[in-house]
Protein backbone atom coordinates (compact mmCIF):
# COMPACT_ATOMS: atom_id res chain seq x y z
CA UNK A 1 0.00 0.00 0.00
CA UNK A 2 1.81 3.18 -1.01
CA UNK A 3 1.17 6.72 0.11
CA UNK A 4 -1.91 8.52 -0.56
CA UNK A 5 -1.25 11.95 -0.38
CA UNK A 6 -4.13 13.15 -2.36
CA UNK A 7 -6.53 15.81 -0.69
CA UNK A 8 -10.48 16.15 -0.99
CA UNK A 9 -12.82 18.69 -0.35
CA UNK A 10 -13.99 18.15 3.51
CA UNK A 11 -18.29 18.64 4.17
CA UNK A 12 -18.03 19.50 8.16
CA UNK A 13 -20.77 20.19 10.03
CA UNK A 14 -20.55 23.89 11.57
CA UNK A 15 -17.48 24.81 9.89
CA UNK A 16 -17.00 27.89 8.36
CA UNK A 17 -14.34 29.76 6.26
CA UNK A 18 -12.92 33.15 4.98
CA UNK A 19 -9.75 34.88 3.87
CA UNK A 20 -8.44 37.44 6.52
CA UNK A 21 -6.78 40.87 5.23
CA UNK A 22 -3.29 39.23 4.45
CA UNK A 23 -5.15 36.57 2.29
CA UNK A 24 -4.85 33.72 4.89
CA UNK A 25 -7.79 31.29 4.98
CA UNK A 26 -9.36 30.77 8.02
CA UNK A 27 -11.67 28.14 9.62
CA UNK A 28 -13.88 28.61 12.40
CA UNK A 29 -16.46 26.29 14.40
CA UNK A 30 -19.64 28.07 14.72
CA UNK A 31 -22.95 26.12 16.04
CA UNK A 32 -25.75 27.75 17.36
CA UNK A 33 -25.31 28.37 21.34
CA UNK A 34 -21.94 27.04 21.45
CA UNK A 35 -18.84 28.74 21.56
CA UNK A 36 -17.55 29.88 18.38
CA UNK A 37 -13.68 28.27 17.73
CA UNK A 38 -11.03 28.87 15.58
CA UNK A 39 -9.40 25.75 14.07
CA UNK A 40 -5.85 25.63 13.65
CA UNK A 41 -4.15 24.11 10.36
CA UNK A 42 -6.00 23.04 7.41
CA UNK A 43 -9.14 21.10 7.01
CA UNK A 44 -8.14 16.89 7.76
CA UNK A 45 -4.80 18.08 9.45
CA UNK A 46 -4.47 15.65 12.80
CA UNK A 47 -4.17 19.01 14.57
CA UNK A 48 -7.57 20.90 12.73
CA UNK A 49 -9.68 16.96 13.17
CA UNK A 50 -8.68 17.03 16.73
CA UNK A 51 -9.84 21.02 17.30
CA UNK A 52 -12.94 20.00 15.75
CA UNK A 53 -13.79 16.67 17.58
CA UNK A 54 -13.47 19.16 20.64
CA UNK A 55 -15.59 21.53 19.56
CA UNK A 56 -18.31 19.57 18.38
CA UNK A 57 -18.18 17.55 21.13
CA UNK A 58 -18.38 20.87 23.33
CA UNK A 59 -21.62 21.17 25.50
CA UNK A 60 -23.41 24.63 24.50
CA UNK A 61 -22.56 28.10 26.12
CA UNK A 62 -24.62 28.78 29.59
CA UNK A 63 -27.21 31.48 28.84
CA UNK A 64 -25.72 34.67 30.61
CA UNK A 65 -22.59 33.61 32.06
CA UNK A 66 -21.61 37.48 32.46
CA UNK A 67 -24.20 37.26 35.12
CA UNK A 68 -23.26 34.83 37.10
CA UNK A 69 -23.26 35.66 40.95
CA UNK A 70 -19.48 36.69 42.25
CA UNK A 71 -18.31 33.52 44.75
CA UNK A 72 -20.67 30.86 43.19
CA UNK A 73 -19.82 27.50 41.18
CA UNK A 74 -21.03 29.18 38.52
CA UNK A 75 -18.36 31.94 38.72
CA UNK A 76 -15.36 29.91 39.85
CA UNK A 77 -16.11 27.95 36.51
CA UNK A 78 -16.17 30.78 34.22
CA UNK A 79 -12.73 32.09 36.26
CA UNK A 80 -11.44 28.32 35.48
CA UNK A 81 -12.13 28.61 31.80
CA UNK A 82 -10.56 31.69 31.36
CA UNK A 83 -7.06 30.50 33.34
CA UNK A 84 -3.58 29.03 32.30
CA UNK A 85 -4.65 26.03 33.31
CA UNK A 86 -7.36 24.93 31.32
CA UNK A 87 -5.82 26.99 28.22
CA UNK A 88 -3.01 24.39 27.95
CA UNK A 89 -5.49 21.82 27.82
CA UNK A 90 -5.44 19.61 25.30
CA UNK A 91 -8.80 19.85 23.29
CA UNK A 92 -9.55 15.90 24.22
CA UNK A 93 -9.05 16.99 27.85
CA UNK A 94 -10.91 20.24 27.75
CA UNK A 95 -13.71 18.06 25.96
CA UNK A 96 -13.70 15.23 28.52
CA UNK A 97 -13.04 17.97 31.83
CA UNK A 98 -16.30 20.44 30.59
CA UNK A 99 -18.76 17.68 30.72
CA UNK A 100 -17.68 16.85 34.16
CA UNK A 101 -17.92 20.75 35.10
CA UNK A 102 -20.85 21.28 33.16
CA UNK A 103 -22.32 18.00 35.07
CA UNK A 104 -21.67 19.99 38.49
CA UNK A 105 -22.29 23.71 37.10
CA UNK A 106 -26.08 22.12 36.53
CA UNK A 107 -26.26 20.59 40.05
CA UNK A 108 -24.31 23.24 42.40
CA UNK A 109 -23.43 26.42 39.97
CA UNK A 110 -25.68 28.67 42.22
CA UNK A 111 -23.91 27.43 45.93
CA UNK A 112 -21.28 29.16 47.06
CA UNK A 113 -17.46 28.16 46.55
CA UNK A 114 -16.81 29.17 50.36
CA UNK A 115 -19.17 27.00 51.74
CA UNK A 116 -18.41 23.78 50.40
CA UNK A 117 -17.52 21.13 53.05
CA UNK A 118 -15.69 17.83 52.88
CA UNK A 119 -19.23 16.08 53.77
CA UNK A 120 -20.90 17.98 50.71
CA UNK A 121 -17.79 16.46 48.64
CA UNK A 122 -18.59 12.74 49.74
CA UNK A 123 -22.11 13.23 49.28
CA UNK A 124 -21.39 14.16 45.73
CA UNK A 125 -19.29 11.27 45.25
CA UNK A 126 -21.43 8.72 47.06
CA UNK A 127 -24.23 9.25 44.63
CA UNK A 128 -21.67 7.75 41.99
CA UNK A 129 -21.12 4.53 44.49
CA UNK A 130 -22.79 2.19 41.63
CA UNK A 131 -20.70 3.55 39.17
CA UNK A 132 -17.03 4.44 40.96
CA UNK A 133 -15.33 5.07 37.52
CA UNK A 134 -17.86 8.41 37.40
CA UNK A 135 -17.95 9.46 40.97
CA UNK A 136 -14.18 9.45 40.88
CA UNK A 137 -13.93 11.55 37.99
CA UNK A 138 -15.95 14.03 39.66
CA UNK A 139 -13.84 13.89 42.75
CA UNK A 140 -10.82 14.68 40.28
CA UNK A 141 -12.80 17.43 38.99
CA UNK A 142 -13.79 18.94 42.10
CA UNK A 143 -10.52 18.85 43.19
CA UNK A 144 -8.67 20.59 40.09
CA UNK A 145 -11.75 23.23 40.88
CA UNK A 146 -10.76 23.96 44.12
CA UNK A 147 -6.78 24.40 43.18
CA UNK A 148 -8.04 26.95 41.05
CA UNK A 149 -10.02 27.95 44.02
CA UNK A 150 -7.14 28.47 46.32
CA UNK A 151 -5.24 29.96 43.68
CA UNK A 152 -7.70 32.82 43.17
CA UNK A 153 -7.96 33.14 46.95
CA UNK A 154 -11.43 32.22 47.32
CA UNK A 155 -10.93 29.50 49.40
CA UNK A 156 -7.85 28.54 52.11
CA UNK A 157 -8.31 24.97 52.37
CA UNK A 158 -9.06 22.17 49.40
CA UNK A 159 -12.03 20.27 50.91
CA UNK A 160 -11.81 17.36 48.49
CA UNK A 161 -7.71 17.02 50.44
CA UNK A 162 -9.02 13.79 52.53
CA UNK A 163 -12.20 12.38 50.45
CA UNK A 164 -11.01 9.29 49.45
CA UNK A 165 -11.62 7.52 45.93
CA UNK A 166 -14.50 4.82 45.35
CA UNK A 167 -13.32 1.48 45.23
CA UNK A 168 -13.42 0.20 41.32
CA UNK A 169 -13.46 -3.58 41.39
CA UNK A 170 -13.21 -3.11 37.77
CA UNK A 171 -10.52 -3.23 34.92
CA UNK A 172 -12.59 -0.53 33.39
CA UNK A 173 -13.08 -1.62 29.59
CA UNK A 174 -13.11 -5.55 28.95
CA UNK A 175 -10.80 -7.08 26.45
CA UNK A 176 -12.03 -8.36 23.49
CA UNK A 177 -11.32 -11.91 23.18
CA UNK A 178 -10.17 -13.72 20.19
CA UNK A 179 -13.90 -15.04 19.74
CA UNK A 180 -15.39 -11.77 20.22
CA UNK A 181 -13.05 -10.35 16.99
CA UNK A 182 -14.07 -13.52 14.99
CA UNK A 183 -17.81 -13.38 15.69
CA UNK A 184 -17.45 -9.53 15.12
CA UNK A 185 -15.66 -10.54 11.56
CA UNK A 186 -18.04 -12.73 10.48
CA UNK A 187 -20.89 -10.42 10.78
CA UNK A 188 -19.44 -7.45 9.42
CA UNK A 189 -18.04 -8.24 5.84
CA UNK A 190 -14.56 -6.35 4.70
CA UNK A 191 -16.01 -2.88 2.54
CA UNK A 192 -18.27 -2.19 5.67
CA UNK A 193 -17.60 1.05 7.71
CA UNK A 194 -17.66 -1.34 11.40
CA UNK A 195 -15.69 -3.57 9.83
CA UNK A 196 -12.96 -0.89 9.32
CA UNK A 197 -13.55 0.19 12.36
CA UNK A 198 -12.57 -2.64 14.39
CA UNK A 199 -9.27 -3.20 11.71
CA UNK A 200 -8.12 0.16 12.84
CA UNK A 201 -8.50 0.26 16.19
CA UNK A 202 -7.61 -3.20 16.60
CA UNK A 203 -4.20 -2.94 14.51
CA UNK A 204 -2.86 0.45 14.97
CA UNK A 205 -3.96 0.17 19.32
CA UNK A 206 -5.27 3.32 19.64
CA UNK A 207 -7.59 5.19 21.42
CA UNK A 208 -10.97 5.82 18.99
CA UNK A 209 -10.31 9.79 19.63
CA UNK A 210 -7.23 9.29 17.50
CA UNK A 211 -8.54 6.26 15.32
CA UNK A 212 -11.94 8.61 13.91
CA UNK A 213 -9.70 11.27 11.86
CA UNK A 214 -7.01 8.78 10.69
CA UNK A 215 -7.01 9.26 6.69
CA UNK A 216 -4.72 8.84 3.62
CA UNK A 217 -2.60 11.99 4.64
CA UNK A 218 -1.30 9.55 8.02
CA UNK A 219 0.16 7.11 5.66
CA UNK A 220 3.26 8.16 4.95
CA UNK A 221 5.89 4.98 3.54
CA UNK A 222 3.46 1.94 4.94
CA UNK A 223 3.32 3.75 8.68
CA UNK A 224 1.11 5.49 10.31
CA UNK A 225 2.30 8.94 11.18
CA UNK A 226 -0.21 10.28 14.25
CA UNK A 227 0.34 12.25 17.24
CA UNK A 228 -1.98 11.18 20.20
CA UNK A 229 -4.44 13.22 21.02
CA UNK A 230 -4.21 12.90 24.75
CA UNK A 231 -0.75 12.28 25.19
CA UNK A 232 0.93 14.38 22.02
CA UNK A 233 2.83 11.42 21.23
CA UNK A 234 4.21 10.72 18.11
CA UNK A 235 3.94 7.74 17.01
CA UNK A 236 4.98 5.47 13.36
CA UNK A 237 3.24 2.58 13.46
CA UNK A 238 3.72 0.08 10.58
CA UNK A 239 0.33 -0.93 8.68
CA UNK A 240 -0.31 -4.59 8.99
CA UNK A 241 -0.91 -6.70 6.29
CA UNK A 242 -4.42 -7.23 7.17
CA UNK A 243 -5.10 -3.73 8.01
CA UNK A 244 -3.39 -2.76 4.67
CA UNK A 245 -6.41 -5.03 2.83
CA UNK A 246 -9.10 -3.53 4.70
CA UNK A 247 -7.81 0.07 3.46
CA UNK A 248 -7.36 -1.01 0.09
CA UNK A 249 -11.34 -0.63 0.20
CA UNK A 250 -10.83 2.77 1.27
CA UNK A 251 -10.99 5.76 -1.78
CA UNK A 252 -8.05 7.39 -2.56
CA UNK A 253 -7.04 10.08 -0.99
CA UNK A 254 -9.96 10.18 1.82
CA UNK A 255 -8.91 12.65 4.35
CA UNK A 256 -10.82 10.63 7.35
CA UNK A 257 -10.99 6.68 6.83
CA UNK A 258 -14.16 6.59 9.10
CA UNK A 259 -17.54 8.57 7.56
CA UNK A 260 -21.16 8.65 8.81
CA UNK A 261 -23.71 7.51 6.42
CA UNK A 262 -24.01 10.89 5.45
CA UNK A 263 -20.13 11.03 4.34
CA UNK A 264 -19.04 13.14 7.63
CA UNK A 265 -16.71 12.49 10.29
CA UNK A 266 -17.90 11.26 13.68
CA UNK A 267 -18.21 13.17 16.67
CA UNK A 268 -16.47 11.15 19.54
CA UNK A 269 -20.33 10.24 20.96
CA UNK A 270 -21.44 9.70 17.71
CA UNK A 271 -18.43 6.96 16.98
CA UNK A 272 -19.64 5.49 20.68
CA UNK A 273 -23.28 5.14 20.02
CA UNK A 274 -22.18 3.91 16.21
CA UNK A 275 -19.90 0.91 17.35
CA UNK A 276 -22.05 0.12 19.99
CA UNK A 277 -24.83 -0.46 17.84
CA UNK A 278 -22.31 -2.45 15.23
CA UNK A 279 -21.35 -4.96 18.23
CA UNK A 280 -25.12 -5.08 19.18
CA UNK A 281 -25.89 -6.03 15.37
CA UNK A 282 -22.86 -8.98 15.71
CA UNK A 283 -24.76 -10.50 18.88
CA UNK A 284 -21.76 -9.51 21.72
CA UNK A 285 -22.23 -8.84 24.86
CA UNK A 286 -22.95 -5.17 26.21
CA UNK A 287 -19.54 -5.37 28.17
CA UNK A 288 -17.41 -4.60 24.84
CA UNK A 289 -16.63 -1.55 23.45
CA UNK A 290 -14.29 0.11 20.85
CA UNK A 291 -11.79 1.06 24.32
CA UNK A 292 -11.67 -2.91 24.68
CA UNK A 293 -10.03 -3.04 21.44
CA UNK A 294 -7.51 -1.23 22.51
CA UNK A 295 -6.66 -3.77 25.27
CA UNK A 296 -7.35 -6.91 22.68
CA UNK A 297 -4.09 -5.00 20.95
CA UNK A 298 -1.91 -4.67 23.83
CA UNK A 299 -2.74 -8.61 24.88
CA UNK A 300 -2.24 -9.42 21.36
CA UNK A 301 1.56 -8.41 21.32
CA UNK A 302 2.25 -9.77 24.77
CA UNK A 303 0.47 -13.32 23.77
CA UNK A 304 3.08 -12.87 20.99
CA UNK A 305 5.80 -12.41 22.76
CA UNK A 306 6.49 -8.87 22.44
CA UNK A 307 8.55 -7.21 25.48
CA UNK A 308 6.84 -4.47 27.55
CA UNK A 309 8.79 -1.34 26.20
CA UNK A 310 7.77 -2.93 22.49
CA UNK A 311 4.26 -2.52 23.37
CA UNK A 312 4.64 0.36 24.96
CA UNK A 313 6.01 1.88 21.92
CA UNK A 314 3.25 0.60 20.31
CA UNK A 315 0.27 1.91 22.03
CA UNK A 316 2.11 5.94 23.39
CA UNK A 317 2.05 4.52 26.83
CA UNK A 318 4.84 6.24 28.65
CA UNK A 319 5.53 4.19 31.61
CA UNK A 320 5.35 0.54 32.43
CA UNK A 321 2.33 1.04 35.15
CA UNK A 322 0.56 2.45 31.82
CA UNK A 323 0.55 -0.39 29.84
CA UNK A 324 0.73 -3.33 32.02
CA UNK A 325 -2.83 -2.65 32.69
CA UNK A 326 -3.61 -2.98 29.67
CA UNK A 327 -2.52 -6.79 29.65
CA UNK A 328 -4.15 -8.53 32.57
CA UNK A 329 -6.61 -10.45 29.44
CA UNK A 330 -2.95 -11.92 27.94
CA UNK A 331 -3.14 -15.46 27.97
CA UNK A 332 -1.44 -16.97 31.13
CA UNK A 333 -1.01 -20.51 29.58
CA UNK A 334 0.06 -19.25 26.23
CA UNK A 335 2.56 -16.59 27.53
CA UNK A 336 3.90 -19.56 30.21
CA UNK A 337 4.81 -22.22 27.08
CA UNK A 338 6.44 -18.75 25.49
CA UNK A 339 8.57 -18.35 28.36
CA UNK A 340 9.53 -21.86 29.26
CA UNK A 341 9.91 -22.46 25.31
CA UNK A 342 12.81 -19.64 25.80
CA UNK A 343 14.11 -21.23 29.41
CA UNK A 344 14.78 -24.44 27.49
CA UNK A 345 16.19 -22.93 24.06
CA UNK A 346 18.88 -21.52 26.51
CA UNK A 347 19.50 -24.81 28.28
CA UNK A 348 18.97 -23.79 31.30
Amino acid sequence: MGSHSGMTKLDLAYVHRFRDRHNKMRHYFRKPGYKQVALPGMPGSQEFMTAYQAALSGTPVPVAVTRTKPGTFNALIVSYYQSADWLQLKPITQATYRNLIERLRVQHGDNMVAQLESRHVRLIVAKKADTPASGNALLKMLRILMRHAIEMGWRKDDPTQYVRKLKNKTDGHESWSESDITQFRNHWPIGSTARLALELLLYTGQRSADVRIMGWQHIRNNKIDIRQSKTGAHLLLPVHPSLSEVLSHVPAGQMTFLLTGQGKTFSAGGFGNYFRDCRRAAGLPEGLSAHGLRKAAARRLAEAGCSLPQIMAVGGWKTPKEATAYLRAASQEQMADKAIASLMECKR
